[in-house]
């Protein structure tokens, strides 16, 4: 079975028509900055079971992420989610959205997405480990060595001990 992509004008013109636009990212980046008309199911909450629905065979469901790279990789599993719908999947996602011009939401208000505030202090701490090894003292690099282990061992397992670590900051609190 292919699923078709679509443009964000196409997708704008079948929203009006009456499609549901589904985004698929996480919560925390749905809160800072979502298109008006999307409904929220993450890709996490499908692979836990969550529907939307009940779809007919004549509705059309419409899904998007960021970029439109999880959407392509997990495709069939979306349409599996709103069967018997026609499933479609928005190229370049919200980027191309916005690309676009068309009206997004956005609250400044909300935290930075999760992944980017590991990315922040990954990226931080590897710099200051190299830097103070280079200034200060070679044993420094051992924290750029722990923090690449750490990231191989989040790679493999799928457990981000950073992740959780920063999920339980009073600003990622709801």
């Amino acid at each position: 079975m292919t699923i078709e992509t679509i443009s964000p004008a196409q997708a704008k013109i079948l929203v009006a028509q009456g499609a549901a636009l589904i985004d698929i990212r996480e919560r925390d980046e749905y809160a800072r900055e979502n298109i008006a008309e999307a409904h929220l199911l993450s890709l996490s909450s499908i692979e836990n079971g969550d529907r939307l629905g009940p779809f007919d065979p004549f509705d059309t469901v419409i899904f998007h992420c960021q970029s439109g790279m999880r959407t392509a990789q997990n495709a069939q599993k979306l349409a599996d989610a709103v069967a018997p719908a026609k499933v479609l999947l928005l190229e370049g996602g919200l980027n191309a959205w916005k690309k676009e011009g068309l009206e997004i939401l956005t609250d400044k208000s909300q935290p930075l997405p999760l992944m980017r505030q590991v990315q922040i202090a990954v990226g931080t701490l590897v710099l200051a480990g190299v830097v103070l090894g280079y200034m200060v003292h070679p044993g420094f690099f051992l924290l750029s060595g722990f923090v690449g282990a750490g990231l191989l061992f989040a790679g493999i397992s799928g457990f981000c001990g950073m992740a959780r670590l920063l999920e339980k900051m009073p600003w990622n609190k709801p």
